[in-house]
């Protein structure tokens, strides 16, 4: 017990106050509410997870087909798919609570500030929720998710408004999909945010040769997986050493070498979106192998890299 222990104590990161047994966290959207991947393994070896984005109202998303795959990569146009706030906090934390015993992140997307303020606001007053982490980023929405996330003025007014009515730690989901990314990242810092996460998905498409048009309905989606791990390491880097919260980093995580790379970037924590689609298993496969990768370049603790 004592050595296992010692294993734990090497991977533990601290994410706004709250403590996590290591840094990784399956990224909302590719993980559900953990259901699914808790009747495969115990979930609770995880840091923590971001569960399914959440909106006011429930939506159905945007119409088939919503997937269309890329080298190295993947891109998705699901449209935010979810059930509602008042769904899932009656219904999804309380199931969880089941299978799941630490704090959970709540992703929230809207369409107008009211929207994110109110939805914040409802699983703000959740026990089980310890984040909330704010997607002002998602590509495949129309009239909200990215809109407020490539200026600076909207996504200071949005952080603002919900940073008001909320007490938990409020984390900034940003898109890539900017020019200057230091810039927002800025902006959300100055309005209240108490975390960064980055980067959501690339815009991208792709066109099916045989009927000439584009493979997604919605012809362009969010461009995800291995391909992308260069450009989310540059901006992680970037908006770290540009800010003075912690930087959750995110994109094209697939393995223990990219976790430490992460981090070496000024990562705090980071959150693995893709890899789950591809093996559901991914994240238990990382967590268990960061031992042996941290012997193999003299780390001892992740504390070490953690936010550096």
């Amino acid at each position: 017990m004592g050595e296992l222990n010692r294993e734990n104590d090497r991977l533990s990161v601290d994410l706004l106050g709250i403590r996590l047994d290591n840094p990784v966290i399956p990224a909302s959207g590719t993980f559900g509410y953990g259901a699914e991947f808790a009747e495969l393994y115990d979930i609770n070896i995880l840091g923590t997870f971001s569960f399914k984005g959440t909106t006011l109202h429930e939506r159905y998303g945007n119409p088939l087909p919503r997937i269309a795959e890329c080298t190295a990569g993947m891109i998705n146009a699901v449209g935010l798919q979810n059930p509602g706030v008042s769904h899932v906090i009656a219904h999804e934390l309380p199931a969880m609570k089941r299978y799941f015993h630490k704090p959970v992140m709540a992703n929230v997307s809207g369409f107008s500030v009211e929207e994110y303020v109110k939805t914040c606001s409802l699983l703000d007053r959740e026990e089980q929720v310890g984040w909330i982490e704010l997607n002002i980023s998602c590509p495949n929405v129309h009239g909200g998710g990215m809109s407020f996330g490539t200026d600076p003025a909207a996504a200071s007014e949005v952080v603002r408004a919900v940073k008001e009515s909320v007490r938990k730690p409020l984390i900034v989901k940003l898109t890539p999909n900017v020019t200057d990314i230091v810039s927002i990242a800025k902006a959300v810092e100055d309005a209240g945010a108490d975390g960064i996460s980055l980067i959501n998905t690339l815009l991208g498409m792709r066109i099916d040769l045989k009927t000439r048009r584009p493979v997604i309905k919605n012809i362009m989606g969010g461009f995800s997986g291995p391909a992308v791990f260069p450009v989310a390491l540059r901006m992680v880097w970037q908006v770290s050493h540009a800010v003075g919260i912690p930087v959750i980093g995110m994109g094209g995580i697939s393995s223990a070498g990219d976790v430490l790379e992460m981090m070496m970037a000024g990562a705090a924590a980071v959150e693995i979106g893709s890899a789950n689609l591809t093996d559901p298993f991914a994240c238990k496969k990382i967590i268990e192998a960061l031992p042996g990768v941290m012997d193999r370049y003299g780390i001892r603790t992740l504390r070490e890299l953690s936010g550096k």
